[in-house]
């Protein structure tokens, strides 16, 4: 795509900090961290997220991203790792074009994701996703 911020990137028209590349993947330091550390993994075949990604490209993804997870965990010494991916602007993507954010994590990072709620399924939440099977 011409306008996607992450294919310029992949063809180096935008400067990175590249950690990986592969033939069909390429990681570097996401420029707003939540931790230092903060690495995104892109797969470079143009895809807007993980639902309309072809299984190729998702099979040779998520090789990648195990190994990035085990370098920035290594590296930066976390105690943990976060691999997280949103899915469509409500889900809080900004950039359409997938990407995994590999974020180092520690006990006293301050970082709260979600916590559960009090919300309650419905009785029919389970067949519906079943039935869109």
């Amino acid at each position: 795509m011409n306008d996607c911020i992450f294919c310029k990137i992949i063809a180096g028209e935008i400067p990175s900090t590249a950690v990986y590349e592969d033939d069909n993947v390429f990681a570097f330091l996401d420029i707003t961290p939540v931790n230092p550390g903060h690495t995104l993994v892109v797969p470079k075949k143009h895809s807007t997220n993980v639902l309309d990604t072809d299984d190729e490209t998702l099979a040779s993804l998520f090789p990648a991203v195990k190994q990035v997870a085990h370098a920035v965990k290594k590296g930066m010494e976390a105690e943990g790792i976060n691999i997280h991916i949103n899915n469509g602007s409500a889900a809080g993507q900004v950039v359409p074009h997938l990407h995994l954010h590999i974020i180092p994590r520690y006990a006293d990072d301050g970082l709260h994701l979600w916590k559960g709620s009090e919300k309650k399924y419905s009785e029919d939440a389970a067949r519906k996703i079943k039935e869109a099977l």
